[in-house]
């Protein structure tokens, strides 16, 4: 329980020094969100689908690329609280990704307004 409760801290502390980041990319997502929302004819349920992809290939890339970016390897992951979190954080990336996926498809799959 320890372990669990000392990430969130880390996790807690580093957005913390990130959040002008953290802000603009919440602000280019509502942003993205306004301009779907007001495009006449937004696929949403098509843009899931996109999104759904997007999440995937995220959070896979991300299982991929975090130990090497950290100077380690999957070969170090020898605790479960090691793997707990590199699938939390390739998680949370696939979640980001979906969000920021999510509008741009429902856009680019929009349908013809019908008169």
């Amino acid at each position: 329980m320890y372990e669990i409760w000392l990430v969130i801290n880390i996790v807690w502390e580093i957005a913390l020094d990130l959040w002008p980041l953290l802000l603009g990319a919440a602000v280019l997502w509502a942003a993205l969100m306004v301009t779907a929302l007001r495009r006449r004819g937004a696929n949403w349920r098509g843009g899931v689908k996109f999104a759904l992809g997007a999440a995937v290939l995220a959070a896979v890339a991300t299982v991929l690329w975090l130990p090497g970016a950290t100077q380690a390897s999957l070969a170090d992951m020898a605790y479960w609280v090691d793997w707990a979190n590199l699938l939390a954080l390739a998680a949370g990336f696939g979640l980001v990704a979906a969000a920021f996926a999510w509008p741009l498809g429902a856009m680019a799959g929009s349908r013809r307004a019908t008169p």
